[in-house]
């Protein structure tokens, strides 16, 4: 949640912060909780596993029992590799979303659910071929002020019990608060508060310790990786010590809001697993904003972003689907939105990732009370992007098309594309406000064949795209529409 300029938190220092510091200048009563040393790490970070096919979805504020029969009922048929789930940590009460990013303490009680029902989830996913990707904050605990967890564990300013004192954080030592001010300064990154966020000194082995412990119990239920929330604000080095002790392979990814050219050193990132690529969002979402989609045939390593083996690429997440300063691209921008998942599922760059979110209005709300799905389908408070048909079925045409080349690149219009991955499948995008006829070379054999994003990946009771013997067809798209086919698989 590197969320500097996206939160409004009412959170001010009290004076109790003076009067801590004020003892700890003129007397030494603090006792220090002393910890065993970590034992050495027997797992590894899996940087190399192989993700070409792969498609994952933040199933973002999902209850426990939702999300595991979400992996039985629709993401394991639909062919989707992970869900990332919400913190599950002890948090901040509160009814916003963000207060799941507030460690309170490292208990599995949440809004959410308890220990039990997140252990069953993480099995009954795992039963299906889902692995769960838990978002880990590591970074930082609550803002500073006082108050209840959602366990009951009461806190104070940098006082968590049983876990940490106020020689566990980094302190800036102004004389106004410790918050970062500059942030194009790595120190004040790495050294100051994140939005009043109290910042854990990482660099400390006990706390180290304390928060491999934490990823080693998760591993324990069977957790199969983690986002590494805020990471930007961990020194690299740090990152690589906590990770180091985990106890089992795990599958890694590190939120880094990091410029291309700026002042944090990007590959020192990605040396401890894959990276967010937030440079990615740019170019896909003037693409679909303007409707100029020529610029979408170098995203990738071309422009610098990160080799796409490294990258962890989305079209929005949940931060920055709730904010209009250059984001604010979401499921409230219709078709558009949905295309955009299109391109990005069908275009073989980094490790894609599907926003599922609830509706909102006010950036800060929290999830509704209602469950998000029903025999009937998505409830209406929630938006279940994950399951329209159009990006559902784009996850079959991910798979079924990993390893294949981009092939025959054609620009029908400004605002409409086709490409090929080679002889596996085709797609034709149309992100004009007009019908576009286009004839279409592919790699394809003749046949006929059925538009998926019409259709899903299964078969059709007419197919509609009929391929001549010299791999050509032809096509009418409506405006704002796609057209997806693939080999039969």
């Amino acid at each position: 949640m590197d969320t500097s300029n996206f939160m409004n938190m009412p959170m001010t220092r009290s004076t109790v912060l003076i009067l801590v510091a004020i003892c700890i200048i003129g007397c030494d009563s603090r006792v220090a909780t002393e910890r065993p040393a970590a034992e050495p790490a027997t797992g590894a970070v899996e940087q190399a596993k192989d993700v070409s096919g792969a498609t994952f979805v933040h199933l973002f504020e999902w209850s426990w029992p939702s999300i595991a029969k979400e992996c039985e009922d629709f993401l394991a048929p639909a062919g989707y590799s992970a869900v990332q789930v919400s913190p599950p940590q002890e948090h901040a009460e509160g009814p916003q979303w963000w207060t799941r990013y507030q460690p309170v303490s490292y208990q599995l009680v949440g809004r959410s659910g308890n220990r039990e029902e997140f252990t069953d989830m993480v099995e009954r996913c795992a039963a299906v071929g889902v692995d769960i990707y838990v978002d880990a904050v590591i970074n930082h605990m609550t803002g500073v002020y006082s108050g209840t967890g959602t366990a009951g564990t009461e806190f104070t300013e940098y006082n968590y019990p049983g876990l940490y004192t106020y020689d566990d954080f980094n302190h800036c030592g102004r004389n106004d608060n410790d918050d970062i001010k500059d942030f194009d300064d790595v120190w004040e990154l790495h050294n100051c508060e994140l939005v009043n966020l109290a910042d854990l000194k990482t660099s400390d082995p006990a706390v180290q310790a304390t928060l491999a412990a934490y990823l080693n119990d998760l591993l324990s239920v069977g957790v199969a990786g983690f986002r590494i929330d805020a990471a930007k604000h961990t020194p690299p080095e740090d990152l690589a010590a906590i990770l180091s002790q985990l106890e089992s392979d795990a599958f890694v990814f590190l939120e880094v809001i990091a410029e291309i050219d700026g002042p944090v050193d990007r590959d020192a990132y990605a040396g401890n697993g894959l990276v967010t690529e937030f440079q990615y969002q740019p170019t896909l979402h003037q693409a679909f904003n303007a409707g100029d989609l020529a610029g979408l045939q170098d995203l990738g390593p071309g422009i610098g972003l990160y080799p796409s083996e490294l990258a962890v690429v989305f079209a929005d997440n949940h931060d920055t689907q709730r904010h209009g300063d250059g984001h604010g691209f979401n499921y409230k921008l219709g078709e558009h939105y949905v295309l955009a998942n299109v391109f990005m599922l069908a275009w073989p760059y980094g490790y894609p990732k599907v926003m599922s979110s609830f509706a909102f209005e006010d950036r800060d709300v929290g999830p509704p009370f209602a469950e998000p799905v029903t025999a009937n389908g998505c409830s209406v408070d929630w938006v279940c992007e994950h399951r329209l048909p159009a990006i559902a079925s784009m996850v079959t045409f991910r798979k079924v098309t990993a390893g294949s080349p981009v092939t025959r690149w054609q620009q029908h219009a400004i605002d409409a594309i086709s490409f090929g991955r080679g002889d596996r499948g085709h797609v034709v995008i149309n992100a004009g406000e007009s019908p576009i006829v286009i004839s279409v070379q592919t790699g394809l054999a003749p046949g006929d064949y059925c538009n998926i994003i019409v259709n899903g990946a299964g078969s059709c009771p007419e197919p509609d795209v009929r391929i001549n013997d010299d791999g050509r067809f032809e096509a009418k798209l409506g405006p704002k529409t796609a057209l997806a086919v693939l080999r039969p698989h």
